[in-house]
């Protein structure tokens, strides 16, 4: 518990926390502080592009072999099934009409990529290494989420979803941040430690600070939806939102010590099953469940449980791994 304790205090007082909060507040104390919308694209493509291509070196320098691929098709189950689990913890805990239900359960078997990153972070902070695969394994659960989603619906008779057409299939596979995190993934397996060296000035140094100014852009973004989807926010609904991530993070710790992974790979897991997606599934909500409430699942994923995670779930997930594993 004092193990506990002590890591939770030092990432509450870490810049990359404290910059979220400042956003939180500056936003719900109506300051004008902003982050022009250009910058705010460029730095998460920055993000995605840096912890994307740091992992594509760690595989190459490790190897793909069979752990590899047992993870990745570990991340696609698990994507697919925390839907059916937030699903129903909803139907118990809140009075959601099914068609909402199924949209925020989507929210919380895919994953946000920040939350990821954020918790690499607290890793590296902590001296704690992990597989660098574990971002192969976020990408794989970015889309499983959403076709479980669809079929909640069509399971209940809905009419509102819509079909499984090429225009969906095309904003689920192709979104940009699947693209990126894909794509800079390959160019660092393909070029490995040597294409690392050429450009770590840029994508190793900056990094934390980048994330800090993304950070601040997100607490900005957060205090806005608590205080325009606050009429949603029922106390079931806020309830759920902090204990979707402890049931989802308890499934990811369960696979990852099935999995064999090593202490910071656990906790990696556990950050994934814990963390709702807020870029990915919202884009496609819009397209496949358009009659589903934006204000409320956007509120949720991003006013809700991300701020638990960054603050609190973080420190608790690496102190579970480490009391777990002896790391």
């Amino acid at each position: 518990m004092d193990q506990l304790l002590s890591l939770a205090a030092e990432n509450l007082i870490s810049p990359i926390i404290l910059s979220f909060v400042l956003g939180l507040l500056a936003s719900l104390f109506r300051s004008d502080l902003s982050v022009p919308e250009a910058a705010a694209k460029a730095l998460s493509i920055y993000l995605l592009f840096a912890i994307g291509f740091k992992g594509g070196v760690s595989v190459a320098d490790h190897g793909i072999d069979g752990r590899l691929g047992a993870a990745l098709l570990a991340g696609i189950i698990l994507s697919a099934g925390l839907p059916m689990v937030a699903f129903g913890l909803l139907r118990v805990m809140t009075r959601l009409e099914r068609l909402d239900a199924a949209a925020v359960a989507a929210h919380y078997g895919s994953i946000s990529i920040v939350t990821f990153v954020a918790g690499t972070s607290v890793l590296e902070s902590q001296g704690i290494g992990s597989e660098g695969y574990m971002v192969a394994v976020a990408a794989a659960m970015e889309a499983p989420a959403i076709l479980s989603a669809l079929w909640l619906v069509a399971r209940g008779g809905g009419s509102d979803a819509r079909g499984m057409d090429s225009a969906l299939l095309r904003e689920i596979m192709l979104n940009g941040s699947i693209v990126l995190l894909v794509g800079s993934f390959l160019i660092g397996m393909i070029t490995g430690p040597e294409g690392l060296a050429e450009i770590s000035s840029f994508i190793v140094s900056p990094f934390k600070g980048v994330l800090c100014i993304f950070l601040l852009d997100m607490g900005l973004v957060a205090g806005r939806g608590l205080r325009e989807g606050s009429g949603v926010l029922r106390p079931g609904v806020l309830a759920f939102g902090v204990v979707m991530p402890l049931v989802g993070s308890t499934i990811g710790l369960g696979t990852g010590l099935l999995l064999g992974l090593s202490t910071g790979g656990i906790a990696l897991l556990m950050t994934l099953s814990a963390s709702a997606s807020y870029i990915a599934v919202p884009a496609a909500m819009r397209v496949a469940l358009p009659e589903a409430n934006p204000s409320l699942y956007l509120t949720l994923s991003l006013g809700v449980t991300f701020p638990f995670n960054l603050t609190l779930g973080l420190p608790l997930y690496v102190a579970v791994a480490q009391a777990l594993t002896g790391g």
